[in-house]
């Protein structure tokens, strides 16, 4: 159960999940929930945010983490919605794009991934991180992938957006010292979504076979225990950083396949 102390009363903890649309993002907004907590779910996909609202109950708003005028929006309703009480902001808004390489980069393609993964993190934060001071326990959790941490071929684009944006989380827990603020970063390896490997390839054979003979890949639901975990931890409790793959996956290049699995 959430902490409570003189500092946080015994109230309902509050949280914006971003990229709750699908997969992880939809996965932690509904165990957010599950966990007692009162949650805005955002994501550009208000029809996705409107079946998660009625399964869950959760509050939802349409937000383009890309967009200053959109996450500025958020800011507005969050001060109306939590007053003073913001207790966690989730960055799982972002996604890859393309295979190519280094040499044959599309240029679109880098930038567009490093907007939503790197700079929209960067936006949001900016305009939530008054609502977290002010709650006196805050929480910026920031799914970033294992991408950001190990270089592979093909990846490039996705590596150098990853990586900044785990820059960005290190570079937070140094500012934002002594403060009542704890900086986590949840970095996972292969998981199986429904759409993210679609988005990257633009081809469902192709998504498929990213995960042909591979063991129990991880699920949303599993990324979404870890964040569960770290949030709900005393607050004192700081998880600087957890990597977190399938079993069998060595390294972001190296996965254990088998035949007819």
């Amino acid at each position: 159960m959430p902490e409570t102390t003189a500092q946080t009363p015994p109230a309902r903890l509050t949280a914006v999940v971003t990229g709750a649309s699908s997969g992880i993002g939809r996965a932690t907004a509904a165990r957010l929930v599950a966990d007692g907590w009162h949650v805005l779910a955002v994501a550009r996909r208000e029809d996705r945010l409107a079946e998660l609202a009625e399964e869950t109950g959760c509050e939802v708003l349409g937000v383009d983490v890309t967009s200053d005028a959109s996450v500025e929006a958020l800011a507005e309703r969050v001060r109306a919605l939590f007053g003073p009480g913001l207790n966690a902001v989730v960055h799982v808004a972002g996604g890859a794009l393309g295979v190519e390489t280094a040499a044959e980069a599309d240029l679109e393609k880098w930038q567009r991934m490093y907007d939503i993964n790197t700079l929209g993190a960067v936006r949001v934060t900016r305009a939530l991180l008054p609502a977290l001071r002010e709650s006196g326990r805050g929480d910026l959790l920031f799914v970033t992938s294992v991408a950001g941490h190990e270089a592979y071929p093909g990846g490039s684009g996705y590596n150098a957006a990853k990586a900044g944006e785990h820059m960005l989380a290190a570079a937070l827990r140094l500012e934002l010292n002594g403060e009542k603020i704890r900086v986590i970063e949840i970095a996972p390896g292969m998981v199986r979504t429904e759409e993210f490997s679609l988005v990257r390839l633009g081809d469902s054979e192709k998504a498929d076979a990213v995960y042909d003979g591979v063991e129990n890949p991880l699920t949303a639901e599993d990324c979404a225990d870890v964040i569960s975990y770290a949030l709900n931890a005393p607050h004192h409790v700081n998880l600087d950083l957890v990597t977190v793959r399938p079993l069998a996956q060595a390294a972001a290049h190296r996965v254990a396949r088998h035949q007819g699995v």
